[in-house]
């Protein structure tokens, strides 16, 4: 497996560009199979994610031609099947839109339980109970999900028990094709949502209020050719913000959408760095120490739960102490141990994360749990003095597009050893 080494100690310099965001690309690339007409979709990220679930659509027979790194045309008006393959939808959490999509294309779908990120308790009941609304038999046999509707979806009002993006995609799709209108309450709502929306509203849906928590839509019967540029990935501008604040430096996050990070840019102000916002740019600056923080998530428009686990390894640099209460995922305090080997000194107690900063983290060997963790432990590896090696770099493959090379363009010291047959191949910084 690949690793990341650091040498840490530099502070980042300079200007990044932002990719099209994962959690959107990974719900638009599904989407896309309800099409009979050319989908063109542009700004996609360059990660492992968004390669698997092309290889999934190429599997299903999807016609694909790449138009350079961040570009591709999908031609799926001719469908093999609607049971995509177990050995690449267990690569990603993702692959359940595939439920959806499908159910809207052939009101029929059979998709393993997904795989992805350990992040605790995740479970697809929301997902199951809407599709049941709208007329969707459902069984599961063996791992394996199977939908099936008896003669066609009818919208219906659903309302969901708890706030969930994946949940409300999901809905979304299938709801877009089925008969009358379904009413989505408690809808989740994350700009990702609203970009699914928007993709489907240009391939010909009927979809209302995207981005509230009350989502209405009038099923259409045909869905046609569509372009959609794909959002710019506020989890990514986070990460390169937080890093500059982590390393005391100065850096601009370049073609984004400051709205979206609203959140983020009111805590690192409270942390005491500097933000200054620009239409599509955000400036972030530390010269000063880092103030200690209480942090909680929650769904958009609060801190993002992918976030988190940066927050932690930047707090570790403020002096005192900093509480965090993670709201969203059970699972999301992997990262504390790992952050422990390089001198953190951090306490967890259920949803609750206690930090006492202002000791300098050491240079250590530690291993990426799951993406956002990779990244933060990256994030602390530029922070620490010496040589932190990040091990199962595939993690963070999963959703950061070229992330050594724009930290390197900042003036990170970093760079990846590759595994070829169990031999350990460096490259240089």
């Amino acid at each position: 497996m690949d690793t990341i080494v650091i040498n840490g100690g530099n502070k980042l310099h300079g200007k990044v560009r932002i990719s099209g965001a994962k959690n959107a690309a990974v719900a638009i690339l599904p989407a896309a199979l309800m099409s009979t007409g050319k989908i063109s979709l542009s700004n996609l990220p360059d990660i492992n994610d968004v390669r698997t679930l092309i290889a999934i659509l190429e599997n299903l027979g999807v016609g694909i031609r790449r138009r350079g790194r961040n570009a591709v045309e999908l031609k799926p008006a001719r469908l093999r099947g609607y049971s995509p393959p177990y050995e690449l939808v267990k690569k990603m959490r993702a692959s359940y839109y595939l439920m959806g999509s499908l159910l809207a294309r052939f009101g029929r779908a059979e998709v393993p339980i997904p795989g992805g990120c350990d992040l605790g308790p995740r479970p697809i009941d929301q997902h199951l109970k809407g599709f049941a609304a709208l007329g969707v038999d459902i069984e599961i046999e063996h791992g394996l999900i199977k939908l099936k509707v008896a003669n066609k979806m009818r919208g219906a009002h659903i309302y969901l028990d708890v706030v969930s993006v994946g949940a409300t995609i999901n809905l979304m799709l299938a709801a877009a094709a089925a008969e009358g209108r379904t009413v989505l309450e408690n809808a989740a709502k994350e700009p990702e949502i609203v970009d699914v929306a928007n993709f489907l509203n240009a391939m010909g849906a009927s979809i209302k209020g995207a981005g509230t928590d009350v989502i209405r839509i009038d099923g259409v019967s045909q869905f046609g050719s569509a372009e959609h540029i794909v959002i710019p990935d506020r989890i990514e501008a986070g990460t390169f913000m937080m890093a500059a604040a982590a390393t005391g430096g100065e850096v601009v996050v370049e073609e984004v959408i400051p709205k979206h990070l609203e959140a983020v840019t009111a805590k690192l102000r409270e942390m005491g760095a500097a933000v200054a916002v620009e239409p599509e740019r955000i400036w972030v600056k530390r010269t000063g120490k880092l103030l200690p923080s209480d942090l909680k998530t929650f769904p958009y428009p609060g801190f993002p739960t992918d976030l988190q686990p940066l927050s932690m390894a930047l707090l570790t640099a403020a002096e005192g102490t900093s509480i965090i209460t993670e709201n969203v995922f059970d699972g999301r305090f992997r990262h504390v141990d790992e952050l422990k080997r390089m001198g953190a000194q951090i306490k967890v107690e259920g949803r609750t994360a206690v930090v006492e900063g202002g000791l300098p983290l050491s240079a250590a060997p530690v291993t990426a749990t799951d993406l956002r963790a990779g990244a933060a432990l990256v994030v602390a590896g530029l922070m620490a003095e010496g040589e932190t090696v990040v091990s199962e770099a595939e993690h963070i493959d999963r959703g950061y597009e070229q992330f050594e090379e724009k930290l390197r363009g900042l003036g990170a010291s970093i760079k990846r050893v590759r595994s070829r047959s169990g031999i350990m191949v460096r490259k240089p910084y």
